[in-house]
Parts: C-alpha cells; structure tokens; sequence
C-alpha cells in the first residue's frame, strides 16, 4: 500500500508513502479517496511529506480529494509540501484554490476551525 489512512472522528489523513505521485499510483490515491467519501468522511488531508515529486495525474487526485470534501460541505487540506511539489502547485495556479498547511498539526488545526 502507497498510501496510510488514519481517521481522527470525522477526518481522515491520508499520508503519501511515495516518492513520485504520478500515473502508476495516482489511481490508487483516487479509489482511496472515493472510498473515504462513500463511508461520509467529509473532511480530508492529504500530507505529501514523503512525495518528491507530483504529475497531472498527481494533480488531478488531489484536485479529486478537494471537489469530493466540497460537494459534501467538508474540508480539505494539502500539507508536508516539498519544494519541487509546492512549485508545480503554484505553477498551475492550485495554491489560489486549494488550502495548504504547512504540516499535518497545522492541516488539523485548520479543519478545527
């Protein structure tokens, strides 16, 4: 498994355990994600510490993650970015749309809210 879910109440973190978030995996984080959605969790972080690196496939499951917390009135948050991530995250333009926390302490907090 790529990926490690924790639920924490009504919120799941969803830790990244690769180096590249790209087509080979990108599947896997999407069914993930639509099955936290199916059992009604509503709030979703996503921490990408461990990812170095991120495609559009990549992109598109986070983007996934963001619609499915939306449409369910929940709160998603990106967290653990690095730098060449963050980059391509700005490049796109996704850091006007997407909430990014600086790590998963601070993504929790920000659901809190």
């Amino acid at each position: 498994m790529d990926f490690i879910v924790k639920q924490i109440d009504l919120t799941a973190v969803v830790k990244t355990n690769v180096e590249k978030l790209n087509a080979t995996n990108a599947s896997e984080l999407k069914a993930e994600l639509a099955l936290l959605n199916k059992n009604n969790i509503n709030n979703i972080v996503i921490d990408m510490s461990g990812t170095k690196y991120c495609d559009s496939s990549g992109l598109s499951a986070i983007l996934l993650a963001n619609r499915l917390c939306k449409d369910t009135n929940g709160r998603f948050v990106l967290c653990g970015l690095q730098t060449n991530v963050q980059k391509l995250i700005e490049i796109a333009q996704l850091d006007r749309v997407l909430n990014i926390a600086k790590n998963e302490a601070a993504a929790l907090d920000s659901i809190a809210q």
